[in-house]
């Protein structure tokens, strides 16, 4: 099969009508703290049972297309001694894997950060695609101050992606770019909107450049929002800033964009994506999500390292799953929270 084919295979695989990808690639330093908080210890073990549990969800295919790796995961096997990415993979489920090597500051750009890891990705790559990757993802931050982003800040974020972009396709993985302008601070919507639309515009810019098929990609944005110091906004507000944004910025050869929650409730999460769906601006794109905690919270909190309450969390990961596969079709209601 071309590279050509194998990048299309996995476009129509992964992008229909209904469901959205599971982002379950946190780091060893970010499951440690989220597992704390439930005063469960963050041995390999217990990583390995809470993912397995998570990907053994009956029925999770019928609402989620992809699930996103740790590294750690692809060697991981559940009980029944099947590895992780073949369970997913049993449920429909594509497997996919975060290839970026964390974030740092980015010398002469204060306040900016510049992600790190393009050395040696596309050997890494082939070697993930041989453990069933399918896709990959790669994330870049943009703080929002008064002077940040910097142009530099702009074009160095947008130079990384688009040639992470450019790797990944070159090997037959399709990747996600996910440029994420953060939450943190009391900006406002107006700031919000400003930031994300120099973002956007520098990233599509940057994949024009480096030759990226805009048609084998998925883009990962923040939901343009005020910062989470600011009065909360109805999902109405929410979805209006960011569709007038996307509409100015990404090019409609675009397939999907697969929101991330960026520091939103569960609840929040949908809502928002609802009102995206629902919004009655024409859009090119299918809008749909790609959620670490916001899917994954609930069933945290019901597991909380509870061997016995697998079923629990598991429903709860369902629930949350499902009420995001309405909202892809503008058909969530906040009265649907209430139901088992």
């Amino acid at each position: 099969m071309s590279i050509y084919a194998q990048l299309q295979q996995t476009m129509d695989d992964m992008i229909d009508a209904d469901r959205g990808i599971l982002a379950a690639d946190e780091s060893t330093s970010t499951i440690t703290k989220r597992l704390s908080a439930i005063g469960v210890e963050s041995t390999a073990e217990n990583r390995r049972w809470y993912r397995s549990m998570l990907l053994s969800t009956p029925d999770l295919g019928r609402y989620l297309c992809g699930v996103i790796f740790y590294e750690e995961t692809l060697n991981q096997k559940d009980e029944n001694g099947m590895l992780l990415p073949e369970l997913a993979s049993s449920q429909g489920i594509i497997p996919g894997i975060k290839v970026d090597k964390g974030k740092g500051d980015l010398p002469g750009a204060p306040g900016d950060m510049i992600t790190y890891g393009l050395d040696g990705l596309a050997e890494r790559l082939k070697g993930y695609r041989d453990q069933g990757a399918r896709f990959a993802k790669w994330r870049e931050v943009y703080p929002i101050t008064p002077h940040n982003p910097t142009l530099l800040g702009l074009t160095a974020n947008a130079e990384t992606l688009a040639r992470y972009a450019a790797v990944c396709q070159s090997c037959g993985i399709v990747p996600i770019v996910e440029p994420e302008v953060l939450i943190d601070g009391d900006h406002s919507i107006e700031r919000s909107a400003e930031v994300n639309e120099q973002v956007w515009h520098s990233v599509f810019h940057a994949l024009h450049q480096h030759g990226v098929r805009l048609e084998h990609m998925i883009l990962k944005p923040s939901m343009v929002t005020a910062g989470k110091e600011a009065d909360t906004l109805s999902p109405e507000e929410v979805a209006d800033a960011t569709i007038r944004i996307l509409r100015r910025t990404v090019p409609a050869a675009v397939p999907s964009i697969n929101f991330l929650s960026g520091g939103q409730t569960p609840e929040e999460a949908t809502a928002n994506l609802n009102a995206l769906n629902r919004h009655p601006a024409t859009t090119p794109w299918h809008l749909s999500m790609s959620y670490g905690r916001a899917l994954q919270e609930p069933a945290m909190k019901a597991w909380s390292g509870d061997s016995d309450k697998r079923e629990e969390a598991q429903a709860a990961l369902l629930k949350r799953a499902r009420l995001n596969s309405l909202a892809r079709r503008g058909e969530y209601s906040p009265e649907l929270e209430k139901e088992a």
